[in-house]
C-alpha cells in the first residue's frame, strides 16, 4: 500500500453563500457524497436488518464480503476543502475498512441511517471527532489504532498475542512533504504532522511479528482489522486489511491494489507476509 493511499488532501477553504446553502448545518456543508452511495447503503442496511444482535466482527465480515467486487481507487478522499467523503462506489484498503466498521455499527444502532453511518465514520476517521483541515484526520495508521482503542471503537490486541514491541519512529509526511499537495502547499501542516510524529513515536507499540503468525494464528478472530508493518523508514502500516477464518487459516479480506478491487486472498495470511520483503508483522485491532 502506497502511503498517499492513507492520506488525505484539504485545499484552500472555499464558502459560497446562497440560500440553499443557508439550510444546511455546518456537519452537513462538509459531507462530500453522491445519490449512488447512499442508494448502496440502504441496500446494506435493509439486507442485514435483522442483524441488529449479531456481534459487531461478524457484521464486519458481512458488510465487508458485501463489498467484494468493488473497485480499488486510490485518493478518493481527496475534497476542498477538507470534508467528510463517503464513498460507497470504490475504495481503498484504509476507507474499505473504516467504510465496513461504520457500516457494522450503524446496523446495530437504534436509529440506523445516513445520518448515523456519516456520524460514525466521521468519529473514526478524525482525531477529535472534528472535521478541521489536513492535520486533524488520523493519517499515521498505528496512530488510527491508538486513536480509536482510546474512543472505545477498537481494542489493540497486538501485545496480549505477541507481547513484542514495535521499534517504530514515523517521519515520512513531515519529511516527505513534496510528495504531498496539501503538505506542500501549507508549511504550517507540516509542523503540525511533525509535532504528531513526535507523539506517535514516543508511545510503546507491539506489533506481531511474520514469523510468529502461524503459532499464534488461533488467537485471530473474523472481522479484526491488521495494519501489515514495514521496515521502510519513517512509515508504520503497508496496507490494512480485515482477517477471516477461510479452511480453519487465517486470509485477509481487502481492497487490493494488486487486484484492483476488494477480494478475499487465496494466500494466508502468513503467507502474504512472508512473500512481502517490506512487510514484517501485523499490528492488530479488534472492533467492539
Amino acid at each position: 500500500m502506497k502511503r498517499k493511499i492513507l492520506l488525505f488532501v484539504v485545499l484552500p477553504l472555499f464558502f459560497a453563500c446562497n440560500a440553499a446553502k443557508e439550510n444546511k448545518t455546518e456537519e452537513q456543508e462538509k459531507i462530500v457524497v453522491q445519490a449512488k452511495d447512499k442508494q448502496i447503503l440502504e441496500e446494506i442496511l435493509e439486507l442485514f436488518s435483522g442483524e441488529k444482535d449479531s456481534p459487531l466482527p461478524v457484521l464486519m465480515i458481512k458488510v465487508g464480503t458485501f463489498f467484494k467486487e468493488t473497485p480499488y481507487v486510490a485518493h478518493t478522499l481527496e475534497t476542498e476543502p477538507e470534508q467528510l467523503v463517503i464513498n460507497l462506489r470504490e475504495m481503498d484498503c484504509t476507507t474499505f475498512a473504516e467504510n465496513c466498521l461504520a457500516i457494522s455499527k450503524t446496523i446495530k444502532s437504534k436509529n440506523p441511517g445516513f445520518e448515523k453511518f456519516a456520524k460514525e465514520l466521521q468519529k473514526i476517521r478524525y482525531i477529535n471527532e472534528k472535521i478541521e483541515a489536513y492535520p486533524s484526520r488520523i493519517h499515521y495508521f498505528s496512530d488510527w489504532i491508538f486513536t480509536n482503542d482510546k474512543k472505545g471503537i477498537v481494542k489493540k490486541i497486538s501485545k496480549e498475542i505477541a507481547d513484542t514491541e514495535y521499534d517504530l519512529k514515523v517521519s515520512f509526511m513531515s519529511t516527505h512533504p513534496d510528495s504531498y499537495k496539501q503538505l506542500k502547499n501549507n508549511p504550517e501542516f507540516v509542523k503540525q504532522l511533525q509535532e504528531q510524529e513526535k507523539e506517535i513515536s514516543s508511545r510503546t507499540m507491539y506489533y506481531i511479528p511474520k514469523n510468529k503468525i502461524a503459532e499464534v494464528e488461533n488467537k485471530f478472530q473474523d472481522g479484526d482489522i491488521a495494519g501489515i508493518t514495514t521496515n521502510i523508514g519513517g512509515l508504520d502500516i503497508l496496507h490494512v486489511v480485515l482477517l477471516i477464518r477461510k479452511e480453519g487459516r487465517i486470509h485477509i479480506l481487502h481492497a487490493s491494489s494488486t487486484a484492483e478491487k476488494v477480494v478475499i486472498s487465496e494466500n494466508t495470511l502468513e503467507d502474504y507476509l512472508l512473500k512481502s520483503k517490506s512487510a514484517t508483522g501485523v499490528m492488530v485491532a479488534r472492533p467492539l
